[in-house]
């Protein structure tokens, strides 16, 4: 489905469902007050959920099946990176800790579907 309800062409949309998860990382993100230790988790967090996206347009416009899977460990690199930043930051601000679970039950969802792509390419 896209963002207005309506069911997307393919019913198993990555494309969509990674740029879903960049913006709800995002939108997360914000919440965090930012001081000398959450800051640079904050900026590390960002980059990694919103590369997972980047890298998945890339896989679906590769010239090679070698960029291809190139470009898919990339997606999966990025989703175990962002569960890391996401587990520190649980731990920078515990009252957060359960909307952190949210997003990062996500990034552990699109990395095993990553792995498993990756494993059979």
């Amino acid at each position: 489905m896209n963002d207005e309800g309506v069911p997307s062409k393919r019913s198993f949309d990555l494309e969509e469902r990674t740029a879903r998860f960049g913006k709800a990382a995002i939108r997360f993100l914000r919440t965090i007050p930012e001081n000398s230790v959450t800051r640079p988790l904050i900026q590390q967090a960002v980059r990694s959920a919103t590369s997972v996206g980047a890298n998945y347009c890339e896989a679906d416009d590769a010239g090679s099946k070698k960029e291809f899977k190139y470009r898919i460990s990339m997606c999966k690199r990025e989703t175990r990176e962002t569960k890391h930043w996401l587990r520190m930051l649980a731990t920078a601000d515990p009252e957060r800790k359960e909307e952190c679970r949210k997003i990062w039950q996500e990034a552990k969802e699109l990395h095993l579907i990553f792995a498993t792509i990756f494993r059979n390419c």
